[in-house]
């Protein structure tokens, strides 16, 4: 059972989980051993309450399909069990973030002092390239 907060979480059999072998260097061991995990989330046909699916469903990340299918590959250790507790984890992460509502920005104006130290500056920059220029 993967807990996201106090009242949700998701069963285990909604979660699919696969060992595959990794990519990239490892020698022997990446060439005989399965320590990949390759996880599958459908958002659709999960417990997860309405509020939970219509946010994942909404937000632009790669790792979620057209269909709403949530796939995450873990091969960042060597031993699957490791792989598989970050899997769970990105998952449990990605759910979370989507949960905390975001904050409206305010939006704010430049101060009375920095609109005159940036006219100021401009007026001193003026004057240098004035005095640069070539009497005729």
């Amino acid at each position: 059972m993967l807990h996201i907060s106090s009242s949700v979480s998701i069963p285990d059999h909604e979660i699919d989980l696969h060992a595959v072998r990794s990519q990239g260097a490892g020698g022997q061991n990446v060439n005989k051993v399965s320590t990949a995990i390759h996880l599958r989330f459908d958002i659709h046909a999960s417990s997860l309450p309405l509020f939970y699916k219509e946010a994942l469903l909404k937000i632009p990340d790669h790792r979620i399909s057209a269909d709403g299918v949530i796939t995450i590959k873990a091969q960042q250790y060597r031993t699957q069990e490791q792989n598989r507790e970050d899997a769970l984890t990105r998952l449990q992460k990605l759910i979370q973030r989507v949960a905390m509502p975001r904050k409206k920005r305010k939006p704010t104006k430049p101060t009375k002092g920095a609109r005159e130290r940036r006219i100021d500056s401009k007026k001193r920059q003026s004057r240098l390239k004035t005095l640069r220029r070539t009497l005729e």
